[in-house]
């Protein structure tokens, strides 16, 4: 009898569903967890559970397992937690004991302080169990919270997560999707379209690139569910399984004391030209460590993690080749939540500053860039991780304050010794402070190019910084390799108080 029920369980929603499933180009629950996890570390919990509802027919519509595959195993010999939503059974919609299953396993993560993958492809709440369906969805978001910078959580959307099922990803660390095949949103197209009037698909509405690209409600855009899989497995090994441990050390044979030469000619002569800060990233950190976190969203700035001297770190760049590697409100949002990551996680964050100010115009202000610049404000000032800061060319008003400077308590700082840090550009500067002098003068043109050149003499250099000891050092660009992990080194041991309090009330 024990067989006989356990065959059944393992079947989901019988042979037809699972063969829909496989058409639309996505594995089955089980496949999915197999793929995730070490081969053969599989140990399923609640295989047994049933709906007791017994309204609109539900009596008829038993499922072992009620719709979700969850239990524990190990990625790289490493504990986690995962839940699977099983599409084959009831379209995967949440109901009373699918939740419960869901938040045994949180549970089960918090008090064993490893990590927890859920696998997401539900149609949303079960309509035919009301209220208990919405009960269990709270009780997932509130433990989801509590997990919150105490366990890793990624969320993998291998399906639709519509309704409230969207909110749980949301609250998690990381959210992964897959291209074509997976879609999050609050309401659907039919919905919108009666409310609205609007006309929209699935794929424009809510698909994996849309919130890549567009919403930055996904972090990781996969081609399949098997790169997504595999993403996912990347992914850990650069995060410790709880907030008590440190990251995982992995030697990658990389001298730490390995200069470039490169370095010194990456950046163009002319101060208006760009490059791609990628390129001084992946020279500088361990070979081939580099793993961006939001690659299509906010691209004027990049985050991730990677390793310097087999040492995890978090990564925080302006990116030139984008709108000049300019702060506005989404890079400002896309870093502060990387920072507080990196934070809350025993990751040091070492930050690579080229950023001309904060974005202007109408729609910034009024989209609220002032609260959102201040996010980042918050976060750097929060953090208490080793904080390493190099600034590579422009760093000018409170964007240069905001990218990890001294004053928020960067414990070391470097420059480049062609760092501009001043309140703003020279061509700004002068046609502010010596407007008169230039309207007044024989040949105004000649006169404020001769103080541009001047301001930039005296202000846009690092040397001014340097000597108020906001600057720890100026180095040569193919020196930042060992002198980042010297400071890592030197920091290993840092701690840093902060008053007591319930916590901070960031500016949402």
């Amino acid at each position: 009898m024990l067989e006989e029920k356990r065959k059944k369980a393992m079947e989901g929603g019988g042979e037809e569903r699972i063969k829909k499933q496989h058409e639309k180009g996505k594995l089955t629950a089980r496949e999915r967890i197999e793929k995730l996890l070490d081969e053969g570390t599989f140990v399923e919990l609640g295989m047994f559970a049933e709906s007791r509802a017994t309204e609109f027919g539900m009596d008829k519509k038993r499922f072992p397992g009620d719709g979700v595959v969850t239990g524990y195993g190990t990625i790289d010999g490493r504990l986690v937690f995962v839940y699977a939503q099983d599409f084959t059974v009831l379209g995967g919609s949440l109901g009373e004991m699918h939740a419960e299953k869901i938040t045994r396993v949180l549970d089960l993560a918090l008090k064993n302080g490893a990590p927890v993958i859920g696998l997401n492809d539900s149609g949303g709440a079960r309509i035919q169990e009301g209220v208990d369906s919405l009960k269990g969805y709270g009780e997932i978001f509130f433990r989801n919270t509590i997990a919150s910078g105490v366990v890793p959580q990624i969320a993998v959307i291998m399906g639709p997560s519509a309704g409230g099922a969207v909110y749980s990803p949301a609250i998690m660390d990381f959210v992964v999707m897959v291209d074509k095949t997976s879609y999050m949103f609050i309401t659907g197209p039919q919905v919108i379209k009666a409310v609205t009037g609007e006309d929209v698909d699935f794929e424009s509405l809510g698909g994996a690139r849309v919130h890549n690209e567009k919403s930055g409600n996904a972090h990781i855009f996969a081609k399949n569910e098997e790169e997504a899989l595999h993403l996912v497995r990347a992914l850990l090994s650069y995060l410790p399984s709880n907030n008590m441990e440190d990251p995982p050390f992995i030697d990658t044979g990389d001298p730490p004391d390995r200069m470039d030469y490169k370095l010194d000619k990456i950046i163009p002569k002319d101060p208006k030209k760009s490059y791609d800060v990628k390129d001084i990233i992946n020279i500088i950190v361990d070979r081939g460590t580099f793993f961006e976190i939001h690659p299509l969203y906010a691209q004027n700035i990049v985050v991730g993690f990677a390793r310097m001297g087999g040492k995890v770190v978090g990564i925080v760049a302006n990116q030139p080749k984008f709108y000049a590697g300019v702060l506005d409100i989404n890079a400002s949002d896309k870093a502060a939540r990387f920072v507080r990551f990196c934070d809350a996680f025993n990751i040091p964050i070492v930050t690579l500053v080229d950023v001309p100010g904060y974005m202007p115009g109408v729609a910034q202000e009024h989209g609220g860039i002032i609260r959102h610049g201040a996010k980042l404000l918050y976060a750097y000032s929060e953090a208490t991780v080793p904080k390493i800061t190099v600034i590579l060319r422009k760093a000018y008003g409170g964007a240069y304050i905001a990218m990890g400077s001294k004053h928020l308590r960067a414990d070391v700082v470097y420059a480049w010794p062609n760092a501009e840090i001043a309140v703003m550009g020279p061509e700004g500067a002068v046609n502010i402070v010596f407007r008169r002098e230039i309207k007044e003068a024989e040949n105004p043109e000649k006169r404020r190019q001769e103080l541009i050149n001047e301001y930039r003499d005296k202000f846009a250099n690092p040397y001014v910084a340097a000597s108020r000891l906001y600057v720890d050092d100026i180095i040569y660009p193919h020196e930042t390799r060992p002198k980042i992990i010297q400071a890592l080194n030197m920091l290993e041991n840092k701690k840093e108080e902060r008053p007591e309090k319930k916590h901070g009330n960031i500016p949402l």
